[in-house]
This record gives C-alpha cells, structure tokens and sequence, in this order.
C-alpha cells in the first residue's frame, strides 16, 4: 500500500491574518459602496446647471462647502423630460439621505452663489438653495479607531517579540507565552550521537546508560522493588563534555527528549517561568517514558534567598519554586526522568541536590592522560593525516585540557595545514596548533629592542635554571623568546597532575616562578615590568596557602574559605583587622623568602644561566636535551620527567609577558 506523501506540516494551517485582510476588504468596500459621490448620479457642469435653472427643472440645490460640491434635486415635472430620461429616480446607495439626480464641482463659492441668485431673480424662481457639511463615515471612523489599533499593533508586535517570534511554534504567539520552549528531539532525524561518540567519562557514561537502561526495561529494577530516578546532575568544568554526554542519552534511550535551556524559563512577565515549568513537565508525562534536559541549570536553580537585595518578589524563585513541586509531584510510574548540566554546582539550591529530585550527581571531571587519548582518537576521525600519529604523545602534551580543547586542537591543526597548502595534516601541525591555542598566535615581526630581547632572554632562562634545579617544580622542556600572543616570552614544561599538594611543592613552584625576576636582578642588578604575571600567579598561591588550605605555621589550622557562596560579594570579611594584617605579613614573608632562595640558586650556577640565555638568544627556541648539555641531568627525576624524552613537549604557554603559567592553575 502506497503511503501518502503528504506531511501534516505541509497541510495549509489557518493564519490570522486572513482575518485582517477580510477586514480591511469590507472597510474599503464599505467606504466605496457608501460614498454617495459613487452613486447613480450623473456629473453637470455650471453651465448645463444655470439651463436647468432658467428652465425651472430644479426644485433644490445643495451646496457643500466643505468639498466644493453642489448636489442638484429635479422637479417631479422635470423628471418626465427626454433631456432628463438618464437619470435613476431613486438609485442603490447606502449613504443616508436623498440620492441627487446631479452633482457638479464648482470653483469659487462666491460667484456660484451669484450666478445662480440672478437667476432665481430674472426668472422668478424659488429654488430652495441650501448650504451643509458632509463627511464621510470611513473616514470619520478610521480617525477616531486609529490611535487604537496603533496601539493594538504595537503591543501585538512586542507581544510576539518578547514570546519567542511571530512564528507558529508553542512560545510564538500572545497566549501561548507560558508554553515550554523544549525542543523535541526524534532520534530518527535530530540526533545520532551516541555513547560511541563519547570519549573517557567511563564513571559518567556507566551512570547514564544504567539511566537508559532504566527507560528501556523499567520492569528489570521495578520487580525488585527499585524506584527509577527522578533526576542526575551532570557537574563538571566547562568543556568535559556534559551537553555532549546528554546528547549521547538521547540517541541510545531511543524515547521522546526535550532539550532546553535555563534561560528559556526565564521572562519578563510575571509567572511566565512557573507556567513553562508546568507545560513542559505536562508534555513529558504525556510522551512517558521520556527524558527531560535542562541545560545550564544554574540560571533558574540559584539557591533562593541569595543576592535579593530588593526584598522583591523574584522570578526566578518562583520558577525554582514550580520546579521542585513538579520533579516532586509527579509519581515515580510516570518514567519520566531529568537530566540537567551545570558548571556552578555551588550556587544551586538545597532543596535542589537533594536526594528524590537530583537522585544521582555525576561529576564530569577533566580527562586524565588515557581519557585524553580516547578523546584525541574520536576527533581524529575526520581528519586527514599524513602519517600514523603517537596519540600518547599528544595526550601528554595536553595535560588540563578538556574535551573541548582537545577538539579545538585538531580542528586548529587541520586549519594550520590548509594555510600551508599541505595535502595531509602531520605532527609538528598538531605541535603548532597547541602552541596557537595555549600561547597565542606568533608575532615575529612585533619590534624589539637588542637591550629588550635580552632581558627577555635572561628572564626565561631564569626560569628554566630554577625549575631544573628544585626537586617539586615542574620540567621545563621547552624555552622561547619568540613574542607569541602577549607575551614576549614563554616557558613550557610538563605539570605533575597532583591531587594533593604539599607545601614544599608549592613553594618550589612559587620559586620556579619568581626565577625571571630573579635572574634579572642577579646578572643586570635591575627588575622590569615583565614579571607581572609571575608576581600575580606567586600572590594568589601565597594567599591560598595562609588563607584558604591552612598551610602557614602563624595562622594555624584556619580556612577563610566559604565553599556555600554566601559571602561571594565580600560584604564583610570574615577575620578581624589584626589578622588581615599578619596575613598580609604573611604573604609577603613566604614571596620574599622564595624570591631570595631562586636568587640564590641562580648566583650558584651563574655561568650556566648566562650559557643558556646566550643560546637563547642565538637560537630562540631551545628544548630539553639544550638544557641536559648545560645542566646535565636532572638531580631529581621522576616518572614525570621520563614521560617525555620526546622533543617539543609543549603543554603550556605563558599567559602574558615573559612568563609561564601552568595549565592545571589556569583551569
């Protein structure tokens, strides 16, 4: 049996503005119909009109003054004339009134009246003469309704604008503003993302296809006497693949998916978002089972009671409100589950994270070495490439990166490729592609003084010098002066990824940091501008250690950290005056007392810093085995340093002049 082609999307929908054209085709045909100047009478002239008179044909005239017009009436006896027989007696017209056997436009009203009074008087008439106004009904109509229907317009205009657009859909007219936005996802056209496409995130993905399984044979968990979940949270950075793991669950449920954002509850109009709320949660239990994702929950999910300065009625809160009444109300039966992503876990309310709302919360944390491999392997797929490519070597140049940037990485390589009209993208495309992202783009012909490029040259070599030599700072494999964004030179080195951190490593870190300067005062006995960044970086890892991980003999086992957010605008702080003054002695002891152990370090090898700045400035761009020839090996190596033996080890740029900053603290 043939199907029938025809869509019910093709089938011609009624419009509203068919109403409008009707309307305004019966006002035209109403203003033409009744304009009795389109009526059965016939046109004279002033002469023709002044025959009629003398021969006392007319019984009345008319006269118009504020159209120029004279409308003429016949005498009965005049009507049975031959030079009279065109006229219609009593023709069709819906003006009020008499329909006139003639009209004439005259000129000066003056010498009409004049004329036809001397008649009247030669030939003894009495013709009435009679004098009026006339309006038209349209007119007089569409002046009065026209500051009305401009207003109707415009506030129809806004109306539409405001809910979504003038176009069909559940936003997109006046009365259908407190309709969901959802997107309805059809796994047969919208989406074929699957658990296939998604890389790493082993723990995340073993939650979300038990979520689907859950869907697929609710009878498997439900005979035991197990409840599905009504909701799981996906927290994690920005970039780990959240949205993407979503998309994954909507191709492998193979069930009716609304995607939305946060920000589509939102609006203007009061009890806009609550009602949203309601008809989204009304269309998925009537699709059910069904999966429901909220996007960037933290626009409506924020804890309540926060930031209110006003006192007002927020609506956000009564959006939240509805939320939480509605992923508590409906039952457990329905098979109706939410899923929702954010990278602010923390400011969202209480009521929530709880446990019968967001049962599940499944941190989508940052790829580790392997993970980042497998990310590598499912972005290379598209891409052409000219030689089988080390992926361990590219998941080790990339450590804190996401998912994202991992993407980012092999679309930028591609692109570098094509700029050099290559046929294939090789490795060093994917070596400069990560040099463009973490770094910036290269500026070889940025103007630089000889006195400039050599401070420059002193100060990175400062850096590598000290980091070589402590046992806790990162490897350095790599070391340019080549401006490359906004800095005017950059270190790179290979992080440790650590989860905990003692305070000997942060301090060998803070050293490593300070280096540039140091090296600038120990062979110029003069410190630059170039060291911003480094002092930025030093200060914020002080801080953190005195006031936030309790690392400082003076202050003690004390945190000033406020994990909840409620003192995020620091309207108060919560240490007295006395104590803001020994941390801030603090702070400043453990800078300087590093700033002095990285010069002192730099006096003892002296000599060599100066051979490896002068390399620098002859080659540029030195890398790691440069520095075994001047150093030798490394007093302490670990499993860290033996991970890259490979040239252009890379994972990290500095983020502005003459400076580097790790990976894992800008993330």
């Amino acid at each position: 049996m043939a199907k029938d082609n025809k869509s019910p999307q093709n089938k011609s929908r009624f419009s509203s503005w068919w109403i409008y054209g009707l309307i305004l085709v019966f006002l035209l045909g109403f203003q033409f119909l009744g304009n009795s100047s389109l009526s059965p009478s016939s046109k004279t002239t002033t002469s023709e009109l002044q025959e009629f008179l003398r021969n006392g044909d007319i019984d009345k005239i008319l006269i118009i003054t504020n159209t120029r017009q004279a409308k003429v009436f016949l005498t009965d006896e005049a009507l049975r004339k031959t030079v009279h027989e065109d006229v219609v007696d009593q023709p069709f017209s819906l003006s009020t009134g008499n329909v006139p056997h003639y009209v004439l436009d005259y000129g000066d009203l003056q010498n009409f009246e004049n004329d036809i009074k001397k008649i009247k008087q030669e030939n003894n008439l009495d013709t009435v003469v009679d004098y009026t106004t006339e309006s038209s009904l349209f007119s007089d109509l569409l002046i009065g309704m026209l500051p009305f229907v401009i207003i109707i317009a415009i506030w129809i205009y806004l109306m539409r604008r405001m809910s979504g657009g003038a176009g069909g859909g559940a936003g997109g007219q006046i009365f259908n503003i407190g309709k969901s936005k959802a997107k309805l996802f059809d796994e047969k056209t919208d989406t074929r993302t699957s658990f296939k496409d998604v890389a790493g995130l082993e723990g995340a993905k073993e939650e979300v296809e038990e979520i689907v399984e859950f869907l697929k044979n609710p009878d498997k968990y439900t005979s035991l006497g197990g409840k599905i979940p009504k909701g799981a949270l996906l927290v994690g950075p920005p970039g780990t693949g959240k949205t993407l793991l979503a998309k994954a669950v909507a191709g492998e449920a193979k069930v009716p998916f609304f995607s939305l954002s946060g920000s589509d509850f939102v609006e203007m109009f009061v009890g806009v978002g609550a009602s949203r709320v309601r008809d989204l949660f009304k269309q998925a239990k009537d699709k059910s089972p069904s999966i429901i994702f909220i996007d960037e929950i933290d626009a409506i999910g924020r804890a309540r009671g926060k930031n209110n300065f006003t006192g007002s009625n927020d609506e956000r809160e009564n959006t939240l409100n509805q939320l939480l009444t509605e992923m508590d109300g409906f039952g457990t039966n329905t098979n109706v589950i939410v899923l929702a992503a954010t990278n602010r876990a923390d400011v969202l309310d209480k009521a929530l994270m709880r446990a019968g709302r967001f049962d599940r919360q499944i941190y989508v944390d940052l790829p580790d070495i392997r993970e980042r491999k497998e990310i590598f392997e499912v972005h290379l797929r598209p891409i052409k490439t000219a030689e089988t490519l080390d992926l361990d070597f590219l998941a080790r140049q990339t450590p804190g990166f996401s998912g994202a940037d991992i993407a980012n990485v092999c679309n930028e390589a591609a692109l570098i490729a094509a700029r050099k009209e290559k046929k294939a993208v090789s490795k060093q495309d994917f070596l400069d592609a990560v040099d463009r992202i973490v770094g910036g783009l290269e500026k070889k012909n940025k103007i630089i003084t000889p006195e400039e490029k050599k401070t420059i040259a002193y100060h990175e070599a400062g850096h590598a010098t000290v980091s070589w030599m402590l046992e806790h700072a990162a490897p350095l494999v790599k070391v340019t002066i080549v401006p490359r964004g906004q800095s005017l030179g950059a270190a790179w080195y290979l992080p440790e990824e650590r989860l905990l951190v003692r305070p000997e490593q942060m301090k060998d870190e803070m050293c490593a940091t300070l280096g540039g300067r140091a090296a600038e005062k120990v062979i110029f006995n003069k410190i630059s501008t170039g060291a911003l960044s480094d002092l930025e970086k030093v200060t914020k890892q002080a801080r953190a250690m005195v006031t936030i991980y309790g690392l400082n003999d003076t202050i003690g086992n004390l945190t000033y950290y406020d994990s909840s957010g409620q003192d995020a605008y620091g309207f108060n702080k919560p240490y007295s005056e006395d104590t803001a003054q020994i941390i801030d002695r603090e702070i400043s002891k453990i800078i300087e007392e590093q700033y002095a152990r990285a010069i002192s370090v730099l006096k003892e090898h002296k000599e060599k810093l100066t051979e490896l700045a002068e390399r620098l400035l002859e080659k540029e761009v030195i890398f790691k085995e440069d520095l075994e020839k001047i150093f030798g090996k490394r007093p302490f190596e670990s499993q860290f340093d033996t991970l890259g033996q490979e040239t252009l080890e890379k994972p990290e740029e500095a983020a502005s002049e003459d400076s580097e900053q790790p990976l894992e603290q800008k993330n």
